[in-house]
């Protein structure tokens, strides 16, 4: 079987209205790669992660309505950092008594989410780009569209007979992540208050495992997801038109930007995946798919400085640098493999003064709605790529790598202790240090010394 056909197997009905995730990280690139909303006939399908589905029958009895409800008009500060999750939206399905069914925010279901802010992209716009309002109107339902709330008005959604709606969402990490990580550190006080102030040796092995917990649940979603984005190399690209950056020499293009940053082409679908391997779908088909390549020139020599991929209504959907892509020795041949490729059109456009930098520290794309999108697709500065790409300070948040191994040290001298207990204690301690300090030290060197080491000669 080939892998463009295993990469739409699942889903059955999917040809008709099909909506994809937004773009994620490494850990979760198979949120990416199997989760979708789509319409199977009259009914919503809801596709997870792992290929699990749930139907929502459109008709008498089930879903009767789909209303847009756009994000607070009055603080944009709040939907951008304290309600992420909302900030274009929210598009809920209701049932014939007006009860929420299944709630869907936009920005989970956005494949350029995080690329694109919502000053750039109207909570409206947002609507018809990740193609939720196809998805209703091909299981028969007009989008409604709420007028915008003011501070302080927002009303909460309504509830059906006996549960709260489903909601449509990308959870960062697994639930069983959290509750293990929680449960590791609320062991690993109770059980060292009771070592201490009962006397109980045997709680000094318990506590330390505990607390060894928190490293080891990382350390199982780390594994876990390399060794599934190795399956899923062969099982969904094994037959794709590989993309991959021509720098031109000189540019200092690391080793990181090299071997992660690419433009994969399927037969449904344009897979891009940025410098620190976050990975998105962009369909080629519907009103919303890549149907157009688009050459940004200078005005004045008409130098090319990028390439955006457009879909059918003229919106920008994906920017790549030029000079990282295409201006290398078999740049000409790698632009070339990519208008084949998708098999569309390829047009120049001259780049609008607006959007031009005001001066030579700044890339040309500052201005572009796509910057950050440009920024990602390029090689990062050493530093920006440790600190992006870090596990703990980019996915876990907080200071978790000092203050668990500085938990650790309370009973690693057990280690040279005489009791087994505390010989016990003292190695779980040790292995808990280990686990945290060993990965990020191992990743900071390698990313220090090779990495993203620029290459100025390549």
């Amino acid at each position: 079987m080939k892998a463009e056909q295993r990469a739409t197997e699942d889903a059955p009905g999917e040809q008709s209205a099909l909506v994809r995730p937004r773009r994620m990280r490494p850990h979760n690139a198979d949120v990416v790669r199997r989760a979708r909303l789509y319409a199977d006939g009259r009914a919503l399908v809801v596709r997870d992660r792992r290929s699990r589905e749930r139907r929502y029958p459109v008709g008498a009895g089930g879903i009767r309505r789909a209303v847009f409800v756009p994000p607070d008009a009055s603080d944009a500060w709040e939907n951008v950092s304290r309600r992420p999750a909302e900030r274009w939206g929210v598009l809920v399905f209701q049932n014939e008594d007006g009860h929420d069914v299944l709630c869907v925010p936009l920005a989970d279901w956005l494949p350029e989410a995080g690329v694109v802010g919502i000053l750039e992209l109207k909570p409206a716009k947002c609507l018809d780009l990740t193609e939720l309002r196809e998805l209703a109107a091909a299981v028969g339902l007009p989008v409604e569209e709420m007028p915008p709330s003011k501070s302080g008005e927002r009303e909460l959604p309504a509830r059906g007979p006996g549960h709260a709606p489903d909601r449509a969402v990308h959870r960062e990490l697994p639930r069983w992540h959290s509750w293990i990580r929680g449960l590791g550190l609320f062991g690993w006080l109770v059980a060292l208050v009771v070592a201490f102030a009962g006397d109980v040796d045997w709680c000094l092995p318990v506590a330390a495992g505990a607390l060894f917990a928190v490293p080891a649940a990382d350390s199982v979603v780390r594994v876990g997801a390399w060794w599934r984005n190795r399956r899923d190399a062969g099982r969904y690209f094994a037959e794709a038109v590989v993309i991959t950056p021509d720098p031109v020499p000189g540019e200092g293009a690391t080793p990181r930007f090299r071997r992660t940053a690419s433009v994969r082409v399927l037969p449904g679908d344009v897979v891009l995946t940025d410098t620190l391997g976050r990975e998105r779908w962009l369909g080629r088909d519907g009103a919303h798919g890549v149907a157009r390549l688009v050459r940004l020139v200078s005005a004045g020599d008409r130098q090319p400085l990028g390439v955006e991929f457009r879909d059918r209504s003229g919106q920008a959907r994906a920017l790549l640098p030029w000079r990282y892509w295409f201006a290398g020795p078999r740049g000409r041949s790698r632009w070339e493999e990519t208008v084949s490729a998708l098999s569309v059109s390829a047009v120049d456009e001259e780049v609008q003064s607006s959007r031009q930098a005001p001066g030579a520290t700044k890339p040309w794309w500052h201005s572009h709605p796509l910057a950050a999108d440009a920024r990602a697709m390029a090689p990062l500065p050493a530093k920006d790529a440790r600190a992006e790409s870090n596990w703990h300070s980019a996915v876990i948040g907080g200071n978790e790598l000092l203050l668990v191994p500085l938990f650790s040290l309370v009973l690693l001298a057990g280690l040279f202790g005489d009791s087994v207990t505390a010989r016990l204690a003292g190695l779980f301690s040790a292995l808990t240090i280990v686990a945290e300090w060993g990965p990020a030290a191992a990743k900071s060197l390698f990313s220090r010394f090779h990495y993203d080491k620029p290459n100025e000669n390549a």
